[in-house]
């Protein structure tokens, strides 16, 4: 079983790398922003949380980039080109004629103060801006590190395939956060997408294998999980690797102890 995930995924890397390289999307003109348009690579492979919510940043804003997969299974992230790039030999990486940017979170707020038709994804405003911070912040240190890098690392790197429920009940303990946060209010800051909500649906939507997300014990992030899944795209952008994701951690982990 893992052989042949590990097969699919090696199959889905060169079927895109042989394929469409340039993304087509209605495209924003930021030439009236007085704004110079630079060649944007992202370099990222589909089953990382991450890398998924930097294509739904560049899909919300209407950007055309040139994407370009990094064979994580094969050390391409670990080539002197690559590292002479990003020294931490991480995905994704953001390119923009010939300047590098990594981690998700600065590649999503560059994007939008540099090309954004306007500040509704990262608003100016202080306090607006501290509360989607403050959700990207929890899904960097709480969502991403304390769910999902907890579980891969000894999954993925030790070979492990048992599972601590204590690490499924902290996923549920997030839902109850996330659930919290969503109280009278349809995205994770507020009544309109920002940000948060592409960066943590990343990473959501790559749990759900491993913690079903029960309607009737959260209804507010049921709801939200349903809004996002209807964005123009979702499925190709975010949906189609995360389910790559829950798969590989489907081959792999024999029992919750």
């Amino acid at each position: 079983m893992q052989a042949a995930i590990r097969t699919r995924l090696r199959v889905e890397i060169e079927r895109k790398r042989a394929s469409v390289q340039l993304q087509p999307y209605e495209l924003t003109d930021v030439s009236r922003l007085g704004i110079k348009m630079g060649k944007l690579v992202l370099y990222g492979l589909e089953p990382s949380p991450p890398v998924r919510a930097c294509k739904m940043t560049l899909h919300a804003l209407g950007l055309q980039y040139e994407y370009r997969l990094i064979n994580l299974l094969a050390g391409e992230h670990r080539n002197r080109e690559y590292t002479l790039k990003n020294p931490q030999h991480t995905v994704p990486m953001l390119e923009d004629d010939g300047k590098c940017i990594w981690d998700s979170h600065a590649i999503m707020a560059y994007l939008v103060r540099k090309y954004g038709k306007d500040d509704a994804l990262y608003p100016r405003d202080f306090y607006k801006r501290a509360v989607v911070d403050q959700r990207l912040h929890f899904e960097s240190g709480v969502i991403f590190q304390g769910c999902i890098r907890n579980i891969a690392l000894p999954v993925f790197y030790r070979n492990e395939t048992e599972v601590p429920r204590s690490k499924i009940e902290a996923i549920y303990e997030v839902y109850d956060f996330l659930d919290a946060f969503l109280d009278k209010q349809n995205y994770l800051c507020g009544s309109t997408l920002t940000l948060a909500d592409y960066s943590c649906i990343s990473s959501v939507a790559s749990l759900l294998g491993l913690a079903p997300i029960e309607q009737r014990r959260y209804p507010r992030l049921s709801g939200w999980v349903s809004r996002m899944e209807q964005l123009p795209d979702y499925q190709s952008v975010n949906g189609n690797g995360a389910q790559m994701l829950i798969d590989m951690f489907s081959a792999k982990i024999t029992k919750i102890v």
